[in-house]
């Protein structure tokens, strides 16, 4: 009886022949007839089927509300950047200016006048060192600024988005 149970189990299919088929790659072609028909002395492949493209998924979020302190860092960072932004530029630009020669070109231009250019050098009155000195100091007053006011707008917008409901963003997956 234990031979009866053996032969009933089902087994995995064998080739008919001796040496085994050899194994055909599906490819996903454009011609259909190329990849239906198999070559003399294979196991015939299943016809690729065609599925249609994946739509792309969409989201609907809203954004209701915005945390004032994340707001607040966010914009000190990049204040601060624009205000190491700006102290290089001017330092640039003065650098241009001065290799140019504005500053003893407008001296001559202001001495020609025929006015007292003993008291009036403009390289000493702009000199790098009062011009960096400067835009230090409105750079550090602006990085301020901004941040309040950005850390304001945040606040402003959520009393806003409670009234209002925020701002709808559809988000694709595209």
């Amino acid at each position: 009886m234990s031979e009866n149970l053996e032969n009933d189990e089902p087994s995995a299919i064998q080739p008919q022949s001796d040496q085994a088929a050899p194994r055909v790659a599906r490819s996903v072609s454009s011609d259909p007839e190329e990849s239906t028909l198999p070559p003399s002395g294979t196991v015939p492949v299943r016809p690729a089927v065609r599925r249609p493209a994946p739509r792309a998924r969409r989201m609907s979020l809203s954004l209701t509300r915005v945390d004032a302190w994340s707001v607040a860092k966010v914009s000190f960072l990049l204040s601060i950047a624009g205000a190491i932004i700006q102290v290089v530029a001017a330092t640039i630009v003065w650098l241009l200016l001065d290799a140019v020669g504005v500053f003893n070109q407008i001296t001559q231009i202001v001495s020609s006048t025929g006015l007292d250019a003993d008291a009036f050098d403009l390289g000493n009155v702009l000199s790098l060192p009062t011009v960096v000195s400067a835009v230090t100091i409105f750079s550090i007053i602006e990085v301020v600024i901004i941040t309040l006011l950005a850390t304001i707008v945040a606040l402003l917008y959520n009393v806003v988005s409670t009234l209002v409901g925020g701002v709808h963003v559809t988000l694709g997956d595209d």
